[in-house]
């Protein structure tokens, strides 16, 4: 590692082989919490590579308790994290509706390391139960058209940088990473960044892959779909600036979708969303990131059918149908 730390801190950058093997070496245990401290600090100081991002995540897919799911056909709805923007958990409940509007899902999920509460602290809150068993995961698919994945049940070999991650409290590439390591090799997936920079990575990468997928961040800031004003959103065929007006839906303000101070306030937000109780801004940023999700699955949906689809999925309680079958 002093090797890798010395040629990093001379501002050069690993290709692909080397960061795969760096990271491979860290799950094995072969390099100290400070060690993996200072090498995640490099990638907090600059930039991430799409070179050294590829090889990350062909390590960690390597090392992956990996599920066949594709039967199923499932898709993954999820954000990277780390855009500080403390929302409710919009893309873990846009989970939900999509599963509910009948495409099924394959949520892959975390704690939150640089927000209170990620999709799995409310998952975990709210009563389900983590796991890694197949008969498990295809019976809860099966029968809620969901199933949750808590990331590290699935990528056991990260076990010695999730401490590190956890006492550092930001943003690490391992946020860059979480959703190209679905450990399901989902063929469709709508996933939120936090920087058009990483959207970017991302665009280059899945082009790369027989992936159908939707790329989506707010110029704000947001990692997601926030409806506080346009954001970028770049599929297969093409990237373009979209408006709420676009989706038919108004914007919000910022304070509408905020995630409130506590696990608790998450939860009770959730819950309430998935209810129909939500305020107009809390349910018209999960319905409009549930149908782009759609829209991604089903190219043939137009954008303001894919809406039409996401709210009646919402408003007619199948989301909330899938959240008790999946939890139950």
């Amino acid at each position: 590692m002093k090797e890798i730390l010395n040629h990093l801190l001379a501002h050069k950058t690993l290709p692909k082989h080397e960061a795969k093997s760096v990271l491979v070496e860290i799950a094995q245990g072969k390099h100290t919490p400070v060690q993996i401290a200072a090498f995640l600090t490099v990638y907090m100081m600059r930039s991430v590579t799409v070179e050294e991002l590829e090889g990350f995540r062909d390590a960690m897919l390597e090392l992956c308790v990996a599920l066949d799911l594709t039967d199923f056909d499932p898709m993954d709805v999820c954000g990277t994290g780390g855009d500080g923007k403390d929302t409710f958990n919009i893309s873990t409940l846009a989970a939900f509706v999509v599963a509910g509007a009948g495409q099924a899902v394959a949520k892959h999920g975390n704690y939150g390391v640089s927000s209170l509460c990620g999709s799995s602290t409310v998952m975990e809150h709210l009563g389900y139960r983590f796991t890694n068993d197949y008969d498990t995961i295809r019976r809860k698919l099966d029968a809620a058209n969901i199933c949750f994945l808590h990331a590290p049940l699935f990528h056991p070999a990260m076990k010695n940088v999730a401490p590190v991650r956890k006492e550092l409290g930001v943003k690490t590439f391992f946020n860059m990473l979480g959703p190209m390591v679905n450990p399901t090799f989902p063929k469709k997936q709508m996933v939120g960044v936090f920087s058009l920079e990483l959207a970017r990575l991302y665009a280059y990468l899945y082009q790369q892959t027989d992936k159908r997928f939707a790329i989506v961040h707010a110029l704000d800031g947001y990692d997601e779909i926030s409806l506080t004003g346009s954001f970028k959103l770049i599929g297969n065929q093409a990237e373009q600036v979209l408006s709420p007006k676009d989706l038919n839906l108004t914007n919000v303000r910022a304070d509408d979708i905020l995630g409130g101070d506590s696990v608790e306030d998450s939860a009770r937000i959730f819950m309430n969303v998935l209810r129909n109780q939500g305020t107009p801004g809390q349910n018209n940023a999960v319905v409009a990131n549930a149908a782009v999700a759609l829209r991604t699955a089903r190219p043939n949906l137009s954008l303001s059918d894919a809406v039409a689809t996401a709210r009646e999925s919402l408003q007619g309680g199948k989301a909330l149908r899938s959240f008790e079958k999946l939890v139950g």
